[in-house]
């Protein structure tokens, strides 16, 4: 997939939210909407379309790729896909104003690259050098900027407003996007897209016995994406914006 068609894949993925805006239709009373998610109608409408092409596509060719491959070849492909956005990473800690977590994210990209036989083993996670992951999203909520609504992307899935306006940056910083040999790329691209969605089927499976799987995935990614922001010491207060998952657990 050359960058054309990359260009003409998100204008197209944006042409289908807003067709799918037009034909939502208002499956939830206004007085029963929360703040953070005041699109629910149209996000509801979007998540249904996912899973449903999800059923058909990529959740049985992750099933497939999980009985297939053994599991030491699926860590060397998480490794490397994980070693590809390090650099990315890293320099998100600097425009976090965290240059110690920068350093460590560039030396395990390194040491991962050079020892580890390009990122497929993770030595430097083995020689006690942890993770410092970080994205673009994460920056600007240093930075001030609002996480605004909640929004569900088609064949994305969820994210903040905040999130959404900084995936352009998020893909064209991973070192993938940078690589010359299209062949090659895009075949990368439908690997990391495999092994992405065959990790989330151990996750995904708190959400079977949910009463309203919808609510569940966006309290959930809501709190896990607050607490990444916040490097795991999120503000009390916020709690107050998931009154509404724990009440619906207690019912």
């Amino acid at each position: 997939m050359g960058r054309g068609s990359r260009k003409r894949l998100t204008v197209s993925i944006t042409a289908l939210g807003l067709a799918l805006m037009l034909s939502a239709c208002a499956s939830v009373p206004k007085e029963q909407r929360v703040e953070h998610d005041p699109w629910e109608p149209l996000n509801r409408t979007i998540y249904s379309f996912n899973t449903n092409v999800d059923k058909v596509s990529l959740k049985p060719i992750a099933k497939g790729y999980q009985k297939v491959v053994p599991r030491f070849a699926r860590t060397g492909v998480t490794n490397f896909m994980v070693n590809l956005v390090t650099p990315r990473s890293s320099v998100n800690n600097f425009l976090q104003g965290k240059p110690r977590a920068g350093f460590t994210e560039l030396g395990r990209f390194i040491i991962n690259s050079t020892f580890g036989i390009g990122g497929l083993l993770d030595i430097a996670t083995d020689a006690g050098i942890e993770r410092r992951r970080e994205d673009f999203g994460q920056t600007l909520a240093v930075w001030g900027v609002p996480s605004g609504p909640y929004v569900m992307l088609p064949f994305l899935g969820p994210a903040t407003l905040r999130d959404a306006v900084a995936w352009p940056v998020e893909i064209r910083s991973n070192l993938l996007y940078h690589y010359d040999n299209t062949s090659v790329r895009d075949k990368l691209y439908i690997l990391r897209t495999i092994e992405l969605r065959e990790r989330l089927l151990t996750a995904e499976k708190f959400l079977e016995d949910s009463k309203d799987r919808y609510i569940t995935l966006r309290e959930s990614f809501l709190q896990n994406r607050e607490f990444a922001i916040f490097d795991g010491n999120p503000p009390e207060d916020d709690d107050e914006f998931f009154d509404e998952f724990f009440e619906e657990d207690e019912e």
